[in-house]
């Protein structure tokens, strides 16, 4: 398989007349923040721009965007954003790129189009939008752009196939294989074969459950599961799934009205999405079944089902906000609570904190790992090889994944008959270039992350993070000294201030000479010029190695030297 070193960085060379370049921008090596840039002949197409969602080790984020930045100079070249369906890791990042050219086109489904609008009300955007069908085509510059109906964990789901000069380009987007859709909308394996006997160039394939063997079952297990554990539940049943679900909206409504309960939409997304989803016909919800949060003390336990966001452990949705006992919902002893989703990798930790938090609460918890209450909304192994034989692509780039998942996806596009070398294993920046329809790697550009926080977009850096980390783990020591450059003695202190070290002051009574006697040997003779700067540095190294060697931790250390 074709792989490339990003110790090696090379800068990829100009792009060639009638030549395509492929650069993925977030989604390789994670899960979330899909994005990728097509660009030919000095015009450039987006394909889904979505969020990924902070880790323990990002404190303080509320959102991670793909390196947009990359396209900053290069704003006026984009003909169009094409999105294949509307989950936050596929739609999350368009208000940060429409905020730097707000014009840009935004091709999608109409639900998907329907969420994102109401996403961009938010930040005050109004986008130019074109609905498309699977089916349709549209010449968008030099791309030509035809969709493909598949089935997702979301409705109204398509893939995009790209006509260029330098060949061409299927892109699944998120996929399954359910052959017993909610919605009757099947993923279109006919239409994705006629698109192989014309030619499949390059075939960009979801990765996420590549290591899954076989096929993923079918959303209509869900039903009759969700509506047993309602039926089984004596008193209020909590149910916590995507925001944008609406697949498993619709099974909690059937299985609340199946036991005569009520259903309560809490959190702003859900209620927004679901209404989205009522007015165009994607949810169809029975009447008075719904009812007002603030009503919820109006009905008993046992008729209640209450939906919610928060099944990835989100510190601030509501689910999470309920196991910590500071949500209007309290969790009682006897409730049952359904976690309706899969873990995204690198939530887990989260997830099962909820968990242990609700169950301290007394409730019965239902997730994936005790019950079939969730299917995954992305095609397994099997499905991916049955893929791959009916397109028989020319070169296969895994997208969407952890790098585990795009190396096992590799591998069953070789087991197919893919030749190993046209197997391109690609990472976030990696340049992939067409021409004659022959693909090859070429170079890489930068391709970071970009962090909000807050109100700040892109000011967060690693360094940022790393000393919130510091702070958190190994706490936070100052130390204030005030010198006499002209004498070289110490005039005050040093006065050293700890938080969170975990050791009463008088510790460092133990380092006060040792500063003192670090800092007037820098202010003898032979240093009168050191700066403050240098004077700081002497007491952090000085007061850094007698913790790290005394108290074996490394706080965050900040020195201040001031001149009387």
């Amino acid at each position: 398989m074709t792989q490339w070193n990003t110790a090696d960085l090379v800068k990829p060379p100009a792009l060639a007349k009638d030549t395509l370049r492929v650069i993925p921008l977030g989604g390789l090596g994670e899960v979330g923040r899909n994005m990728t840039v097509f660009e030919i002949n000095g015009q450039l197409l987006v394909v889904d721009c979505g969020v990924l969602f902070p880790e323990e080790t990002q404190p303080g984020v509320d959102l991670i965007l793909p390196d947009i930045n990359y396209l900053r100079d290069r704003l006026d070249d984009i003909v169009a954003i094409v999105l294949t369906h509307g989950h936050e890791d596929h739609i999350g990042a368009v208000p940060y790129l429409l905020k730097r050219r707000p014009d840009i086109p935004i091709l999608g489904s109409q639900l998907t189009l329907a969420l994102i609008e109401a996403k961009l009300q938010e930040h005050r955007i109004k986008p130019f939008t074109m609905a498309v069908r699977e089916g349709q085509v549209e010449k968008l510059g030099e791309f030509e752009c035809e969709f493909v109906a598949v089935n997702h964990s979301i409705p109204d789901a398509l893939a995009v196939f790209l006509r260029t000069k330098a060949g061409t380009v299927l892109h699944t987007g998120d996929f399954k294989m359910d052959q017993l859709p909610l919605d009757g909308r099947i993923t279109d394996l006919r239409h994705f074969a006629r698109l192989g006997e014309e030619g499949v160039d390059l075939f960009l394939t979801d990765s996420t459950n590549a290591e899954v063997p076989g096929f993923i079952a079918s959303e209509k297990a869900i039903g009759p599961v969700l509506t047993d554990v309602v039926s089984r539940a004596k008193q209020r049943v909590i149910v916590a799934s995507f925001s944008s679900h609406v697949h498993r909206v619709q099974q909690v409504l059937d299985a609340a009205v199946a036991n005569g309960r009520k259903v309560v939409l809490m959190g702003r997304s859900m209620i927004r999405n679901m209404t989205i989803a009522e007015k165009l016909g994607y949810l169809d919800v029975p009447p008075n079944v719904l009812v007002d949060q603030k009503k919820v003390a109006d009905y008993p336990d046992d008729k209640l089902v209450i939906m919610c966001t928060g099944s990835q452990g989100e510190p601030m949705a509501a689910l999470s906000r309920m196991a910590n006992g500071d949500h209007k919902v309290q969790v009682n002893e006897g409730d049952t609570v359904i976690l309706a989703s899969s873990l995204i990798p690198g939530n887990e930790n989260s997830v099962f904190r909820v968990i242990n938090g609700l169950m301290r609460l007394g409730a019965h918890v239902v997730h994936k790992g005790n019950a079939k209450v969730h299917v995954s909304g992305h095609a397994g192994a099997g499905e991916l090889l049955y893929c791959y034989n009916i397109v028989e692509p020319e070169y296969v780039m895994p997208v969407h994944g952890e790098v585990r998942h795009l190396i096992a996806n590799g591998d069953l596009a070789k087991e197919t008959g893919v030749p190993e070398d046209r197997v391109i294993l690609a990472e976030n920046g990696t340049v992939v270039d067409m021409h004659n329809g022959a693909s090859k790697i070429t170079g890489q550009v930068e391709c970071g992350f970009i962090y909000v926080d807050g109100s700040s977009v892109g000011e967060i850096t690693e360094a940022d993070l790393k000393d919130r980390m510091t702070l958190g783990e190994e706490g936070f020591i100052s130390v204030v000294t005030v010198v006499n450059r002209d004498t070289g003695k110490i005039v005050s202190g040093p006065d050293i201030h700890a938080r969170g070290v975990a050791e009463e002051d008088k510790v460092f009574n133990e380092i006060r000479p040792k500063i003192a006697a670090a800092l007037e040997e820098a202010l003898g003779e032979s240093g009168k010029n050191h700066t403050s700067h240098q004077l700081q540095q002497i007491v952090r190294r000085t007061v850094g190695s007698w913790v790290s060697r005394k108290l074996r931790r490394k706080p965050m250390i900040v020195p201040v030297v001031v001149e009387a």
